[in-house]
């Protein structure tokens, strides 16, 4: 069931509710836009959007200019008074922004991000991040093949290792949230790897280069089972990994989403329940349980690229008797932002 929609400003390319007590209700989306030309740039913009699911409204109450952003993710929750929005940058930065005055009444839902820290990573472009468990460290890929980790601690960013890890674009790397110890990455060289930071330079744990038969583009880790993690790659295949065994871990089952596997997002609470943004064949809902997997819903009402896709955290609504969960997907070239509640049953 629609909710609601809007466009943006800029192509959209990543969409992510807060999942802050009090901010449930908060959406930050973000655009990366090339403009062609002799001297081409790359601009960008993130938008901060009030959901109400019950009147039906997606309303903008902040929007700040930016170098084109390729990724964003809000910190997890503990350890700060306000939320804060990490931005992966063209221009080679990683930024932090602090989620200032924004309320929870009924009547004032305003507020702004304001810029904390700022550092330049590289001259490559940053394309993908991700927060340690504490929100003490981030990780970031970058388009020369590297990874880079970043201590974050009292509004200041700096690079604590960075080294090459693949021979191309880095369009992954994602800490493992049961040991964060562990940081895993993937490439558009198909190759798909764990490092252990403990170690300096970080140790290779593994490094899969013959399962994903195109560039690796996403990796996620299970909230609930700590044994089990998700890869999407350009191959249009959702891969399953058991990493019991994290020096060689198993390719459980694979299943064909259609489209190039962008982003995976797990349900905030629902195990084996899953988002996909499958770029060129729209948005779909997986259910995965040991070595099954079956898509359960498909979302077709946007016009181009699937892109960014999250679950509203929080608890579940309750519709017609059932629980259901908000979904927020944003699309590319049309620039659409869309807020649904998916048909399927989430409690499964």
């Amino acid at each position: 069931m629609d909710v609601a929609h809007c466009y943006l400003d800029g192509n959209a390319d990543a969409v992510e509710f807060c999942p802050h007590n009090s901010y449930h209700h908060v959406i930050a989306a973000s655009t990366y836009t090339l403009q062609e030309g002799d001297q081409p740039s790359r601009s960008g913009s993130i938008s901060l959007f009030n959901v109400d699911p019950d009147k039906g409204g997606l309303d903008l109450f902040h929007r700040v200019e930016t170098a084109g952003i390729f990724d964003t993710k809000w910190n997890p929750v503990g350890g700060y008074a306000n939320p804060l929005l990490a931005q992966a940058g063209a221009d080679g930065y990683l930024k932090i922004h602090s989620l200032e005055g924004c309320s929870n009444g009924a009547e004032d839902r305003g507020g702004y991000l304001k810029e904390i820290a700022s550092k330049k990573v590289s001259n490559s472009m940053c394309l993908y991040l991700d927060w340690n468990p504490s929100a003490t460290s981030l990780t970031v890929g970058l388009s020369d093949g590297s990874v880079s980790i970043i201590s974050f601690s009292e509004s200041k960013l700096e690079i604590q290792e960075e080294w090459k890890a693949h021979d191309f674009e880095l369009w992954a790397t994602s800490f493992d949230i049961h040991q964060p110890q562990l940081v895993y990455t993937g490439s558009d060289d198909c190759k798909f790897s764990c490092w252990d930071l403990r170690d300096s330079p970080s140790n290779l744990v593994f490094q899969n280069s013959k399962i994903h038969k195109m560039g690796v583009c996403c990796i996620a880790k299970s909230l609930h089972n700590p044994n089990s993690l998700l890869t999407g790659s350009y191959d249009e295949y959702l891969r399953v990994w058991d990493v019991r065994s994290i020096s060689k871990p198993v390719n459980e089952t694979s299943i064909c989403l259609g489209g190039g596997v962008w982003r995976l997002k797990h349900h905030p609470f629902v195990p084996g329940l899953v988002l996909a943004a499958c770029m060129h064949n729209g948005f779909a809902i997986v259910k995965t349980k040991g070595d099954e997997a079956k898509v359960i819903e498909t979302y077709q009402k946007h016009g181009s690229l699937a892109y960014g896709a999250d679950w509203q955290n929080g608890e579940p609504m309750q519709k017609d008797g059932k629980q259901k969960t908000l979904a927020a997907t944003c699309s590319f070239y049309d620039r659409l932002l869309r807020v649904w509640i998916p048909e399927s049953d989430i409690v499964m």
